[in-house]
């Protein structure tokens, strides 16, 4: 408070105000003294920049003092240094008065100083109090709000580099048994399990990407997917051209399907049917409800984590409906202009 860059103009406005707030109540006559006019603007002038620029010394070095092993607070141990302060400006201000101005101070013309030292040093450390907290508070608030971020961006870190261990082992599983079985089809699930992984290497440090690259991904993801479960799973999509220049977060709707594949039934009896489609501003994927009758341990890095992306990077987050016998997810599209 006390280094604010327009002090000086402070300093003075603080001087006339103070000057004229003594002469309106009368100060002066209430320790009965009588300075000429310019003297006693001069001396109220002289406290205020000495008090001011004073404490402002005090407040530069009070950084260098160890206050962790004291007992009182650090603005405590300033407001008492600063009222040796004020009495060391009175005692100097008598001095100048005495040789220099040849004008002897009276003890009530002493009194007033030092009275009127106190009072403005007091007012003024209000002022730096509720400064000094101010500004605690949002260094607080900052570093609560960095803690936050972090914390988001960790879990957004997380999500967007988690790969299902059970995806990995399903896809090697039936990879080992294409190898023997039919060598193109082989070939062709390698080379789709290369882009997909390609696609989740290049995408880790993008916090969103156009959902054109993200359905492209899909396609080589959902191709892995037909040949493990063939026609036991149905995907229907139909998303309008106009919206895939539109954002998703990378690998969204890859973490729906699996979570989607997670927790129901698949076989050629009761087979899932994925739909993927926009409406308003959002892509829909919906699925029939089949609920697998022992549920696969939770690791919580589906619907929880793509929350929190979404509240990392946008007001609105995603919206989950369960019924009628299907379970839908909407996750708003992402505008973003240059």
């Amino acid at each position: 408070m006390f280094s604010y860059k327009h002090r000086y103009l402070f300093i003075l406005l603080l001087s006339a105000y103070s000057y004229l707030n003594i002469k309106f109540t009368e100060g002066q006559r209430l320790f009965s003294t009588e300075l000429p006019e310019w003297i006693f603007f001069g001396t109220i002038l002289i406290l205020v920049l000495f008090i001011w620029e004073g404490n402002r010394l005090i407040e530069k070095l009070n950084p260098t003092i160890n206050f962790r092993n004291w007992v009182i607070h650090p603005l405590l141990v300033q407001f008492l240094l600063s009222l040796c302060l004020v009495i060391s400006i009175c005692w100097g201000l008598v001095v100048i008065d005495e040789r220099i101005l040849r004008h002897s101070l009276s003890i009530s013309e002493t009194k007033l100083a030092l009275s009127f030292g106190f009072r403005i040093n007091l007012f003024l450390y209000c002022i730096n109090t509720i400064v000094f907290f101010n500004q605690r508070l949002k260094k607080t608030q900052a570093e609560a709000d960095q803690f936050k971020m972090e914390s988001i961006e960790a879990r957004y870190e997380a999500l967007r580099s988690q790969i299902n261990p059970h995806f990995l082992f399903n896809s090697f599983n039936v990879l080992s048994t294409l190898v023997y079985r039919d060598a193109d089809t082989a070939s062709q699930f390698i080379s789709q399990l290369s882009d997909v992984y390609r696609y989740l290497l290049s995408t880790k440090d993008n916090k969103v990407v156009k959902l054109e690259e993200e359905m492209q991904f899909l396609d080589s993801y959902l191709y892995l997917l037909r040949i493990r479960f063939n026609d036991s799973l149905i995907v229907h999509s139909d998303v309008a051209e106009s919206k895939k220049g539109l954002f998703i977060p990378p690998s969204t709707l890859q973490l729906l399907i699996e979570n989607a594949i997670k927790h129901n039934i698949i076989s050629k009896r009761d087979p899932l049917v994925i739909k993927i489609y926009d409406e308003e501003g959002f892509i829909v994927i919906s699925n029939n409800l089949n609920p697998k009758k022992v549920k696969e341990p939770s690791t919580r890095v589906g619907l929880e984590n793509i929350k929190s992306r979404y509240r990392f990077i946008n007001d609105r987050g995603p919206i989950i409906d369960s019924s009628d016998g299907f379970f839908t997810i909407k996750v708003p599209l992402i505008e973003i202009t240059a």
